[in-house]
């Protein structure tokens, strides 16, 4: 077994191997190998930084639009549009020279759309609704550009 790596070790391909000159360009190699290593990595470690920066910009864009929004409909409450409308729906006020008609609440709903009914349920023998996608459609606009309703319930 020792004669066998001795001669292993004797021959002239081995000895060429072990060459001084042989193990500087071995060396010169790895070291090329390592840089190039070294390099990928960063190559990498700069890709993920970039994606992380795009996502941080992203919010931050979001972010400012949100302030920006909210700076608005801050401006738009200071407006006297705001306060005469608020006080209109809220306090049941009137501009000089109107006048506030009050309406007895059994008269008024019968005017109102009973599924805008809050505290009606949903009864159990419902009848499911057949009508065409854009039928439904089309109505649900119909009733929100004419206000009849105004929640999803």
């Amino acid at each position: 077994m020792f004669d066998q790596i001795k001669n292993a070790l004797s021959s002239k391909q081995a000895q060429q191997l072990t060459d001084v000159r042989n193990i500087g360009l071995y060396i010169f190699g790895i070291v090329v190998l390592a840089i190039a290593w070294s390099g990928a990595r960063t190559v990498q470690s700069n890709y993920e930084l970039q994606k992380k920066i795009a996502t941080l910009k992203q919010e931050n864009t979001v972010l400012w639009l949100q302030n920006q929004n909210t700076y608005l409909q801050t401006q738009y409450y200071k407006t006297d549009q705001y306060l005469e409308l608020s006080a209109r729906q809220n306090l049941g006020l009137a501009a000089p020279g109107e006048q506030v008609l009050l309406v007895p609440k059994d008269v008024a709903s019968r005017y109102v759309d009973p599924n805008l009914n809050k505290t009606s349920s949903v009864s159990e023998t419902a009848v499911p609704d057949n009508r065409a996608g854009y039928i439904k459609n089309l109505e649900a606009w119909r009733d929100f550009l004419l206000g009849r309703k105004l929640t999803n319930d």
